[in-house]
């Protein structure tokens, strides 16, 4: 199976025995029009699926990813991060205790600065993570190492978002292998001011002839400004051969961005 799809924002932390006893019940991305001065409200839906108590910290991070698949995770700062709203976020709790198979909900508000010209996108994350008790008097022998599942809550606020528009350009392509399967790896940096969820299509033509093959689409990913990921296109039903290709990457609001480029299909 697949994963190239970063809105999941799952990340584990190196593991021999694995322990995901927490869920988030209502999305890994929360979504927001906002205008200046006002103040907005959002939870976050949490279980604990198992039959064992867990206690869970909350905590807001900065965040950006690249199309190489590298992501990062830093304290807050606005002075380093000029789109950062983690100063905007105020929780109710940053600390949970759930008892077997609860659920419970963190709240939290965003209050938009009476005075902020900077329109555009503006973002940060949640960080959920359980915490793991220390037990003392634990005889066994050895490192015993457990990963924890945290999970990251994008919080995305659009600023003036009629005057903020994506832009959307191609880093690069390339066919590759995954699972066994065939992928065209369209790299996609988003170098405007506003978040989109935009899709990668390649109409795909045989360069001898120029038959037109086909239609093939990525799933729509999530792309926040200056950040870049990379759309895999399934081509493993494709014979090998030479192609010409155009590549559309459209958004939400139908802007579309393309691309002409050769292919060769190998069969290997």
């Amino acid at each position: 199976m697949i994963k190239h799809t970063f809105f999941l924002l799952i990340f584990l932390i190196l593991s021999c025995l694995s322990k995901a006893n927490i869920v988030i019940l209502n999305g890994l991305t929360h979504h927001y029009k906002v205008e200046n001065g006002q103040v907005y409200k959002g939870k976050i839906s949490i279980e604990n699926i198992s039959s064992q108590p867990q206690n869970v910290k909350l905590f807001l991070q900065d965040f950006t990813y690249q199309s190489d698949g590298t992501a990062n995770y830093t304290t807050p700062d606005k002075a380093k991060n000029e789109k950062s709203n983690a100063g905007w976020i105020r929780l109710n709790t940053n600390l949970v205790s759930l008892k077997g198979k609860e659920k419970t909900e963190i709240f939290y508000e965003i209050t938009i600065p009476e005075q902020n010209s900077d329109e555009g996108s503006h973002w940060s994350v949640i960080i959920v993570e359980p915490v793991e008790d220390i037990k003392p008097g634990n005889d066994r022998q050895g490192v015993n190492i457990t990963s924890i599942v945290r999970y990251a809550i994008q919080i995305i606020t659009d600023v003036n978002s009629g005057k903020a528009n994506s832009d959307l350009k191609f880093e690069g392509v390339k066919i590759e292998k995954e699972d066994g399967r065939k992928f065209l790896k369209v790299a996609i940096t988003n170098t405007g001011t506003l978040y989109c969820k935009p899709t990668v299509t390649a109409e795909i033509y045989h360069k001898k002839n120029g038959q037109k093959i086909g239609n093939f689409s990525s799933q729509a990913m999530g792309l926040l400004p200056k950040t870049s990921k990379s759309f895999l296109i399934d081509l493993d039903k494709i014979p090998p051969a030479g192609y010409n290709a155009v590549l559309i990457a459209t958004d939400e609001d139908d802007n579309a961005f393309a691309l002409n480029v050769e292919l060769e299909v190998k069969n290997d």
